[in-house]
């Protein structure tokens, strides 16, 4: 007798509905499975056949096939032990097809009949909506998240027999129901860039970096307050929208680190790799291509601190992503893409000893050891950075002052006004940001007036500036006019937008 149980896998972060089918025929007992599968589907016969028999149901002795289509896919992962033991359970007519050909079914078995739960469910919940699918039966650890999405129905079931009774018409199992905008209650911060003292020129550059979603860069001597202020970066950055909160969602979820009890992301990951991380943990790859931490950062902030302490290989990959917003991974037999729009935060001391420049303390580095610390930092990659803050050391006035700084709160009620004109004027375009801007945006909304123009060129040609770095004075100086509500850029956005982009050419020369 021929079964048929629909499931889903995933290749990269979408999803594809897979068809499990199962033929029990008279022969010698054995059981088969075609269809391309991997090695944790391949082993999934003896969970199968040890979950049907432990939960109390008869498991047949004659030939089995199960084929998983399309057939030209590989299959990989554990999420096919439920839809192939309730395929066989079907076959032999215990469960009636019709009761479950409108559903997805999902979920990975243990030895007792227990579902454990499995990665991708929320890009399978997504692909389900898109196909017109009824609902979807999966473990409970992951219903919360495939629940955010509108139009289907989400069933938790525990065991295979469960399963089996609901199925069945004998035991009733509600779906789970989501309130999404609960996942979007921010709770208090317990770190404020308000308990950073001194440093304003830095956090104005701060600012302009969240208002615009520019990257951005602290170089300074060691105690100068580079990582603390960049982990109170997230703190300024206005919250995920829904549509961001799914799309960087499908990558935790297809990892498998989705938050426990959370169905989405809902704030802006941070991402803080250590200098050791290989270029494939940080672009992702492997020989099934999984993401890297670019993509864990999709949408939120990568924190490189110690830059070139980073091997220059792994630093160099990361040009592409910054540029294009997505990593393509090549691999003999498939090629998977992943989003990975993320704002690049780093820091760096300024020579090895970390004291070059400093009034108070003298560097003992050489020019030879200088250069060579210096040069893991190509230009072309420094040339993607949009904003280079130096950060000094913090006087004895500063540190002792009894009075605060700007709160973060403060900061953030004004990025989000100039995200919002962001957002008015980009809403017909598939750009969010400023620092998305195409060439033909920056001719649109960044056109210069006689002097803004001279002192431009000016800049361009004393400091040495690329045509790269003419783009990003330009979107930076757009931010800078979104900050104050200027609908035009004028000469003092351009003029505090070049000195953002000088510290390169007078480290780096």
């Amino acid at each position: 007798m021929l079964a048929r149980v629909y499931s889903s896998a995933v290749i990269g972060i979408e999803a594809y509905v897979v068809e499990v089918e199962v033929d029990i025929s008279q022969g010698l007992p054995s059981f088969s499975t075609v269809g391309l599968p991997e090695g944790a589907v391949r082993e999934s016969k003896e969970r199968v056949k040890t979950s049907i028999k432990n939960s109390g149901y008869h498991f047949p002795a004659d030939r089995i096939t199960v084929n998983l289509a399309p057939a030209d896919i590989k299959k990989e992962g554990t999420a096919f032990d439920l839809p192939m033991a309730l395929g066989i359970l079907t076959a032999t007519g215990l469960v009636s097809e019709a009761s479950h050909a409108e559903y997805l079914v999902l979920g990975e078995l243990s030895l007792d009949g227990l579902i454990r739960p499995i990665k991708g469910a929320l890009p399978m919940a997504v692909k389900a909506k898109e196909k017109g699918i009824k609902g979807i039966f999966l473990p409970p650890e992951n219903a919360s998240e495939a629940a955010v999405v509108d139009g289907i129905h989400v069933y938790p079931v525990q065991t295979l027999s469960e399963l089996v009774e609901a199925l069945s018409g004998r035991l009733t199992i509600r779906p789970l129901e989501m309130n999404t905008s609960d996942l979007f209650v921010k709770s208090a911060d317990e770190i404020d860039l308000s308990d950073v003292r001194g440093q304003e020129d830095v956090k104005r550059a701060m600012e302009i970096a969240s208002a615009g979603g520019h990257n951005l860069i602290m170089i300074g001597p060691p105690g100068a307050g580079k990582t603390m202020l960049a982990k109170r970066f997230h703190t300024i950055i206005p919250e995920l929208s829904f549509e961001e909160a799914i799309e960087t969602s499908k990558v935790y979820s297809v990892m498998g680190l989705m938050p426990k009890g959370r169905g989405l992301i809902s704030s802006r990951p941070f991402r803080a790799p250590h200098h050791t991380i290989s270029d494939a943990g940080l672009i992702g790859g492997g020989q099934n291509p999984k993401p890297g931490e670019v993509s864990l950062a999709h949408n939120g902030v990568l924190f490189l601190d110690e830059l070139p302490e980073f091997r220059k290989n792994v630093l160099e990959v990361l040009r592409q992503p910054i540029e294009d917003g997505y990593v393509t991974i090549a691999r003999a037999n498939a090629s998977v893409t992943y989003p990975a729009n993320f704002m690049l935060l780093a820091a760096m001391n300024p020579c090895p000893c970390g004291f070059f420049g400093d009034p108070k303390r003298e560097c003992h580095c050489s020019y030879l050891q200088i250069r060579r610390y210096r040069s893991k930092i190509s230009g072309p990659l420094m040339d993607r950075i949009d904003i280079h803050m130096e950060v000094p050391p913090v006087g004895f006035n500063d540190l002792s002052s009894i009075e605060q700084g700007q709160s973060s709160s403060e900061i953030l009620e004004r990025v989000k006004k100039a995200r919002k004109i962001q957002n008015d004027r980009y809403q017909k375009m598939k750009i969010h940001t400023n620092a998305d801007m195409t060439s033909r945006h920056i001719r649109q909304f960044c056109s210069l007036d006689t002097d803004s123009s001279d002192l431009l060129e000016k800049a361009m040609d004393r400091l040495g500036l690329s045509a790269r770095a003419h783009s990003k004075i330009l979107k930076i100086a757009r931010t800078i006019a979104d900050l104050e509500g200027n609908p035009g850029v004028e000469a003092h956005h351009v003029a505090e937008a070049i000195q953002y982009r000088s510290l390169d050419r007078r480290i780096f020369r």
